[in-house]
């Protein structure tokens, strides 16, 4: 029987590579989070009762960078200026923006256990209505289609940032290329 040598890992380092391997196996147990983190299963259970105790403290960070994107984005005063020029790059910030986000916390975008989640859902919720702000704003600047319901252009760039996470995983399309396509996608269909 072949031991492992574990190296001691701190909980930092633990969620880090935990996120990794959800990354490349969403459905990933326990066990095997803790073969990828390299630390034994009564270790991480040591930081994390269950797994849905680590999922939740995961998806509290995957909504802290999606609210920071927001941010960098400037879309809340976007959305207050109605000035199409301003919109139209908060919009393309705001995707550009979501590479990136996806690439780091993209297994959160399909994990059903993080909405069931005290907490998550209702923030999640809060910074949905801020992107469907923006999308009103653009659709009432001209940006954006008038025709289309919100909620269809809100779960349109879902869909597309599926599309984004699922590229890049398979490798079907290269990361310098993704940020472009997602923009003209997302702007030449809705706009």
């Amino acid at each position: 029987m072949k031991r492992r040598c574990m190296v001691a890992v701190g909980r930092d380092q633990i969620i880090a590579l935990a996120i990794q391997h959800l990354n490349e196996d969403p459905t990933a147990s326990m066990a095997q989070i803790a073969e990828a983190t390299g630390v034994s299963r009564a270790t991480l259970h040591r930081h994390f009762a269950s797994r849905e105790e680590l999922l939740a403290v995961l998806g509290r960070k995957a909504l802290d960078s999606w609210e920071r994107v927001q941010r960098r984005a400037a879309i809340e005063e976007a959305t207050a200026s109605a000035d199409p020029e301003r919109v139209t790059a908060a919009l393309r910030d705001l995707l550009a923006g979501m590479v990136d986000d996806v690439q780091e916390y993209g297994f959160a975008l399909t994990e059903h256990v993080m909405t069931k989640l005290p907490g998550l859902r209702e923030r999640a919720d809060e910074l949905e209505e801020r992107e469907l702000a923006l999308y009103l704003a653009a659709q009432r600047a001209g940006v954006l289609r008038p025709d289309l319901p919100v909620r269809w252009i809100s779960n349109t760039s879902y869909g597309l940032i599926i599309a984004v996470r699922e590229s890049l995983r398979r490798g079907d399309v290269a990361r310098r290329d993704i940020e472009r396509l997602l923009v003209e996608t997302f702007l030449r269909g809705t706009a």
